[in-house]
C-alpha cells in the first residue's frame, strides 16, 4: 500500500488568486511518480495561524507525508519554518541540510532557504522552497530516503515494529 501525502502550498499571491499555483502540481506529480498516493492538496496565505492549523490537520489524518511549498526564504512573511518547528515533535535536520548542500555550488541563493523537516505523530513534515523548478529539484534530491523515512516514523519497518513490540512487552510487563 503507498503512502499518503498532502501537498500545502504556501503563498499571499496564490491564496488571493494573483499568482496560478504551479508548484503544488509540481509536487503532486513527483511524488505520485515516486509511488505516493497523493490525498490533499491546500493553498494559503503566508499565515502562520492558517499553516500551522493545515499541519495538523493533516498529521491528525494520518497522513505519511506533508510537503509545503514556499515562505521558507527571508522576507517578513516568509513563516512556514517557525509554523513547522510548532507543529512537529522534533525535527530531522539532514533532510533540509541535503537539500540546501545539493544546490549550494550551482546556486548560492539555495543556502537562504531556511526550510525544516520533522515528525509530528505519524506524520513527516517537510518544508521546500516556493517555486516549481526549487519543488522538482529538491523532491529529486530526498526522493530516495522518503519512503524509508516514513515507514519509520510510522513503525512501518520490521526491524522499528520489533522493536516498538518488545519495549511494549516489556512495559506492560513492568510493576505500576
Amino acid at each position: 500500500m503507498p503512502h499518503t501525502a498532502a501537498i500545502l502550498t504556501v503563498s499571499d499571491l496564490g491564496a488571493s488568486g494573483q499568482r496560478e499555483d504551479t508548484a503544488g502540481p509540481a509536487a503532486a506529480q513527483v511524488l505520485a511518480n515516486a509511488g505516493f498516493e497523493v490525498v490533499e492538496r491546500a493553498l494559503v496565505p503566508d499565515d502562520q495561524v492558517k499553516i500551522v492549523e493545515r499541519l495538523e490537520d493533516w498529521a491528525a489524518c494520518d497522513i505519511a507525508l506533508v510537503v509545503t511549498s514556499g515562505g521558507t526564504g527571508l522576507t517578513e512573511r516568509d513563516r512556514t519554518p517557525e509554523a513547522t518547528r510548532l507543529v512537529v515533535q522534533y525535527e530531522v535536520p539532514g533532510i533540509p541540510e541535503a537539500m540546501r548542500a545539493a544546490f549550494a555550488q550551482r546556486l548560492p541563493t539555495s543556502m537562504l532557504s531556511r526550510g525544516i523537516a520533522g515528525v509530528r505523530n505519524r506524520t513527516l513534515i517537510v518544508n521546500l522552497p516556493g517555486s516549481e523548478t526549487a519543488v522538482r529539484e529538491n523532491l529529486e534530491v530526498i526522493l530516495p530516503v522518503l519512503h524509508h523515512a516514513c515507514d519509520q516514523v510510522r513503525g512501518e519497518t520490521p526491524e522499528v515494529a520489533a522493536t516498538h513490540d518488545e519495549i511494549q512487552k516489556r512495559d506492560d510487563n513492568e510493576p505500576r
